[in-house]
C-alpha cells in the first residue's frame, strides 16, 4: 500500500499488545480525518473518516481504533491562521485533544496543520477520484507524514552527532 492508500481500521491481535503506531487526527465538527503509521514509523496511511455523532460515541470509536491498531501516540492538527495565531477551531481542537488524552490515557501531541488541507486538495485534484470526506483523512496522513519525516531527521541528526 502506498503512503496515501486506504487501510483497514483493524489490525492483528499482536498489534494491540505492542503499541508502536501513531494515529493522526484532522479534527472537524462533522468529521474527523484519521491516518495511522506503520509499526516502523515510516509510512502514513489514511483510514476511513470518522463521522461525528456525539462526544461519548466519538471517544468510544477512537478508543476502539487506537486499541485495535496498537496506537502508542496520537497527533491532532491545530488549524492555525497563516500568521501563526490560534483560530477558534484551533482552540476547539486543543480542548478535544485534552479530552482525548484524558479518556484514552495516551500521549496526545498537538501540531500545526497549516496548509495540510490545501495539500490534500492538490493531491485529490491530481488523483481525480478522492471524495470530500477523503480529504480529511488525506490531511491527517499529510500531518502524520510530516511528523514522521521530522522525527526521522531528528533521529538521523542525533545519530550523526554521536558517531565518532
Amino acid at each position: 500500500m502506498g503512503p496515501f492508500s486506504h487501510a483497514a481500521a483493524k489490525a492483528s491481535p499482536a498489534a494491540s499488545s505492542k503499541r508502536t503506531r501513531i494515529l493522526a487526527l484532522d479534527y472537524g465538527r462533522r468529521r474527523i480525518g484519521l491516518a495511522i503509521s506503520d509499526e516502523l514509523g515510516i509510512t502514513a496511511n489514511p483510514l476511513p473518516v470518522l463521522q461525528r455523532k456525539n462526544r461519548r460515541e466519538d471517544m468510544s470509536r477512537l478508543r476502539e481504533i487506537a486499541s485495535a491498531n496498537g496506537v502508542a501516540r496520537i497527533l491532532i492538527g491545530l488549524p492555525l491562521h497563516l500568521s501563526g495565531e490560534r483560530s477558534e477551531m484551533a482552540e476547539e481542537a486543543s480542548r478535544f485533544a485534552s479530552r482525548l488524552a484524558k479518556e484514552l490515557g495516551l500521549p496526545v501531541e498537538q501540531l500545526d496543520e497549516r496548509l495540510t488541507s490545501w495539500e490534500a486538495e492538490q493531491l485529490a485534484k491530481e488523483s481525480h477520484h478522492a471524495k470530500n470526506a477523503d480529504l480529511d483523512s488525506i490531511s491527517a496522513a499529510i500531518l502524520l507524514r510530516e511528523y514522521l519525516e521530522s522525527s526521522q531527521r531528528s533521529n538521523e541528526s542525533a545519530s550523526a552527532a554521536h558517531t565518532p
